[in-house]
């Protein structure tokens, strides 16, 4: 009787950890800029687990490629990679900064400094032509960095990486992801809409 009590109690110990955990549940955030744990955004206040959803113009970063069109200028209109600084190298202008901008505000930043004694009127489009990765790793059969494809969901990134190992919490899934220029990371349903440079973990379960 004694051994089921102690049983029963270091059980409750463990499930109470579990439940304190960083990630226990979906709608936990976690600030890994400032290590603090819970639902908080950049000044500290509490924001709801939708924050992180994909919505509003895509922002650029770091490892997209993008077609840049200057109407009537071949010399201009090419394939441009973000680069580590987080901008595009064009011809006449030099570097152009593009992490953080809309396609939309990069082509008015673009026109504006071919405007500024190059060409008179330039018309310029700029359209995301390769997204940059995401990254997939813990329990799945081959984790890695895989092509980002509009409209992937937790469990499409899953499904690429091979499908769950037998030890895998697959319930819950971890996802990190670039908000407003801070890194958050959240617990999702398989369902969660991902974003390009997403990292996600599937976690070991404990059971």
């Amino acid at each position: 009787m004694k051994r089921s009590i102690l049983l029963v109690a270091a059980t409750a110990l463990v499930l109470a950890g579990c439940a304190g955990r960083p990630g226990a549940g979906p709608g936990t955030l976690v600030d890994t800029t400032r290590g603090t744990v819970g639902p908080v955004g950049p000044e500290g206040a509490l924001v709801p687990h939708e924050q992180i959803m994909p919505r509003g113009p895509y922002l650029l970063d770091t490892g997209d490629r993008l077609r840049v069109v200057v109407f009537g200028q071949e010399g201009l209109t090419n394939s441009y990679a973000v680069d580590a600084t987080g901008a595009i190298a064009m011809p006449l202008i030099g570097l152009v900064p593009a992490a953080g901008r809309s396609t939309d505000m990069l082509a008015r930043d673009i026109a504006a400094k071919l405007r500024g004694g190059f060409i008179r009127e330039p018309s310029v489009s700029v359209e995301v032509e390769t997204y940059r990765p995401f990254f997939i790793m813990g329990e799945v059969t081959a984790g890695g960095q895989f092509p980002f494809v509009t409209g992937m969901t937790a469990q499409n990134a899953i499904a690429i990486a091979g499908g769950f190992t037998p030890r895998a919490n697959r319930w819950n899934i971890e996802v990190t992801r670039k908000v407003n220029g801070q890194l958050y990371r959240a617990d999702v349903p398989l369902t969660h809409p991902l974003a390009p440079g997403d990292t996600v973990v599937v976690r070991e379960r404990w059971f």
